[in-house]
């Protein structure tokens, strides 16, 4: 109707027109080949197996849970264990007003588990919504507001706080572990704040080391999210930052969701030498993570087993066999991930082939994710391969074989006889 006003997007953290525009055509054609929206159930008998309505039946390759702790029985026999303990599914109160022990006893098992002080979450979305604009207005650190600069790849569920943070302070983006431009923000800014994976969705790890150096000579706080190495990496599951990293003080906070390799849901806020007001801000002021359900019963004792199964050398095992599974995988298939200890592999592909690529390797039995803009940068499409513990060398072999049929470079033929040793182990480096 003329006259009245029309409004512009600023676009200046995120742009949906470009995002749907582009991306929805790669997700319709993902679900008009079968790749996108499917209804599977789990085969009772062997892990990793599903079978859909008509009758197909693949090897999921797409499950974030490296160590296969969501079906382990100790683990689901701790939420049942709960929901009768404590006679309620969810205590839809915000913790601020009343909590149940569960929580309290969660967060002490996690804090003695990963050597930190613990504050639990629904979800690492919901953790890094509440707590990155706390550390954006100086609440949570050492009183000044920082520069707030989010790395190019940051997972979403961080970049998404960018307008929440900018009506704190100011906000930048930098280029992938770009060392160079934090340093030279440090020396101009009183305090900078760099917010990172430190174990991308797509495969590496954080540069834990030089950042600790901008730590100690500048004052950086590094937030991670160190969702995809919990568990998975480093004694009793502590993940690659806290393997590594030697700033861990108040200038390092790293979340971490529990439904990957630690085989729950909800998520963990590790934090280290922050004094106890500073928790009861969190508790109070942290958005959805204040204001909204904290992790249901069920979660919390499902937790609390996954917790005592890493106090045991169960879980060195399971990690054992991972990074079997991953040098198996790597010694017929060749990415930027082979050679370390990261459970993703990226291969490679274009725009126009990923998806007729990921529909071959579907109807050949095994289901791994093409990934397009806006998951990856325009032009850097790929079939995003999840390796596990409980995958077997058939499994493995098998998909090497259907991704070496779709045009896939081996680096070795994909044969029953070779087999890649029990004791296999890769470098504990991450990619850079």
């Amino acid at each position: 109707m003329s006259g009245r006003k029309t409004i512009e997007p600023t676009h200046r953290y995120r742009n949906n027109d470009k995002a749907v525009g582009v991306g929805n055509a790669f997700w319709d054609l993902s679900e008009r080949n079968g790749l996108a929206g499917i209804v599977a159930e789990l085969d009772d008998g062997r892990p990793g197996v599903l079978h859909t309505e008509d009758g197909h039946e693949f090897t999921n390759f797409t499950c974030c849970s490296y160590l296969d702790l969501d079906s382990h029985p100790e683990v689901i026999e701790g939420a049942v264990a709960a929901l009768h303990r404590f006679g309620v599914l969810d205590h839809c109160i915000p913790r601020s007003r009343v909590q149940i022990p569960a929580l309290l006893e969660l967060e002490a098992s996690l804090g003695e588990l990963f050597g930190a002080d613990v504050v639990a979450a629904i979800s690492a979305g919901v953790a890094s919504a509440g707590l990155l604009p706390l550390i954006a207005s100086g609440h949570l650190g050492n009183g000044v507001r920082p520069l707030m600069v989010f790395d190019k790849n940051c997972h979403v569920s961080m970049a998404g706080a960018k307008p929440a943070c900018a009506d704190e302070t100011e906000v930048v983006s930098c280029g992938h572990h770009d060392l160079t431009f934090l340093q030279d923000m440090c020396k101009r800014y009183e305090r900078v704040a760099y917010v990172v994976d430190g174990s991308d969705s797509l495969g590496g790890y954080a540069p834990v080391r030089e950042l600790a150096e901008l730590q100690d000579t500048y004052g950086l706080l590094v937030y991670y999210d160190d969702s995809h190495s919990l568990s998975a990496y480093g004694e009793r599951g502590i993940g690659y930052v806290r393997t590594h990293c030697p700033v861990l003080d108040e200038r390092t906070i790293t979340v971490a969701t529990l439904n990957k390799a630690f085989g729950t849901s909800g998520a963990a806020i590790l934090l280290d030498g922050y004094p106890k007001d500073a928790l009861r801000v969190v508790e109070r002021f942290a958005g959805a993570l204040s204001y909204s359900q904290p992790m249901n019963t069920a979660a919390v004792g499902a937790s609390l087993a996954s917790a005592e199964i890493h106090r045991t050398e169960e879980l060195t095992e399971l990690q054992r066999r991972l990074r079997a599974n991953i040098a198996l995988f790597d010694s017929h298939i060749k990415t930027e991930q082979t050679g370390t200890t990261f459970p993703i592999r990226l291969v490679p592909m274009s725009d126009e082939t990923v998806i007729e690529a990921g529909r071959r390797v579907y109807r050949a039995g095994f289901h791994v994710s093409p990934v397009f803009f806006p998951i990856v940068p325009r032009g850097t499409a790929g079939l995003r391969v999840m390796l596990r513990a409980g995958q077997t060398e058939e499994q493995i072999r098998g998909l090497c074989a259907a991704l070496v049929e779709v045009g896939v470079p081996q680096t070795a033929p994909v044969s029953e006889q070779a087999s890649v040793p029990e004791q296999a182990s890769v470098s504990v480096e991450g990619a850079r």
